[in-house]
């Protein structure tokens, strides 16, 4: 099974960028889709975007499309989360997961996904 460690958070004002990275381990890593979700202080953790096994689909919660763009590397067994135009209502721990089923609209759902990274912390200010 896959390993994940997420980096990349950190604190930053509105408006700024940040860029998330999720480091897999092991062979498989391309036959995973990728996801991201977050969880913020006393709220369920919410679905944030997902990418399919190649890199080729992508789906995003309706409050950052347009803001935040994933993608991968799978030669470097990589997954990442641009996250432009940030607000402080980005506030959260992000965790990157690894599904190895399922279509672009169940990566939506926590229980779809088989491993978890341990989050990382993205802070914004107003």
């Amino acid at each position: 099974q896959v390993q994940l460690v997420e980096s990349g958070g950190g604190l930053v004002q509105a408006g700024g960028s940040l860029r998330l990275s999720c480091a897999a381990s092991g062979r498989t890593f391309s036959s995973y889709a990728m996801g991201w979700f977050r969880q913020a202080p006393g709220k369920e953790r919410e679905f944030v975007a997902a990418v399919s096994w190649s890199g080729g689909r992508t789906t995003y919660a309706d409050s950052v499309k347009g803001r935040f763009t994933t993608s991968r590397d799978n030669a470097k067994n990589r997954a990442y989360l641009q996250m432009n135009s940030l607000k402080p209502e980005d506030t959260a721990v992000y965790y990157c997961a690894a599904a190895r089923g399922g279509a672009p609209d169940d990566w939506r759902r926590p229980n779809e996904y088989d491993a978890w990274g341990q989050g990382t912390q993205v802070t914004v200010s107003y």
